[in-house]
This record gives structure tokens, C-alpha cells and sequence, in this order.
């Protein structure tokens, strides 16, 4: 078992995590059940895996739930990308949260490498 919120890599996406619903707020009121819950959701699921994944029984167990966060990362980037191309994120908010994304997918597969 893993003390996750030890974690820089958990940190990072509790912040990322704020950062996204700051600027989820501000999306039209007609993706609230769209876009908007579905950004939310994928960014909390980063985290929340990872917390998850550090309470399982065995390395194997917490790897797989990293997997689950990467995913999420990706699925985030993908959802960011489509609010940029409906003018909801701009250009320059997407690159910064897609850097804050890579480094904490970097920071994943080191855990993963770590405990293998």
C-alpha cells in the first residue's frame, strides 16, 4: 500500500483538476450535461485512479490503475482539443494544459517503471 497523497504525480492532478473545472465554468450553459460534466469527470478520474490504484494489494494492481489514469489523461487532451475547435478553450490554455497532461503522464510511466 502507498501513502498517494505523498505522491507529486497525485498532486499535480488534484491541481490540474481545479484548474480544469475554473475554466469548465465559463463553457455555455448548453454543455453543462455535455462537454462541461464530461471534462470534469475525466479530470477527476486521474487522480482518483491513481489514489485507488495505491490501495490495491500489489504492485500489479496499482499499475493497472495508473494505466486507467494515462487513459484518462489522453481522453482529457481529446476532450480539450474538441472544446478548443468549439472556441470554449483558447488556443493558449489548451497548450498549457496539454503540457501540464504530458508531464503528468511522464511522471505516471515513471511510477509504473518504478514498481515493476
Amino acid at each position: 500500500m502507498h501513502d498517494y497523497k505523498k505522491l507529486n504525480v497525485w498532486n499535480d492532478s488534484i491541481e490540474l483538476v481545479s484548474e480544469i473545472y475554473k475554466i469548465t465554468k465559463d463553457f455555455p450553459s448548453v454543455e453543462k450535461f455535455g462537454l462541461t460534466n464530461q471534462i470534469n469527470r475525466c479530470a477527476v478520474s486521474i487522480p482518483s485512479n491513481i489514489a485507488e490504484g495505491s490501495g490495491r494489494n500489489t504492485n500489479g494492481e496499482f499499475i493497472h490503475f495508473l494505466g486507467y489514469a494515462c487513459g484518462s489523461c489522453n481522453e482529457l487532451e481529446t476532450q480539450l482539443i474538441i472544446a478548443n475547435k468549439l472556441n470554449y478553450v483558447e488556443e493558449i490554455v489548451l497548450n498549457i494544459l496539454t503540457e501540464k497532461l504530458n508531464a503528468i503522464q511522464k511522471m505516471i510511466y515513471k511510477l509504473i517503471k518504478s514498481l515493476k
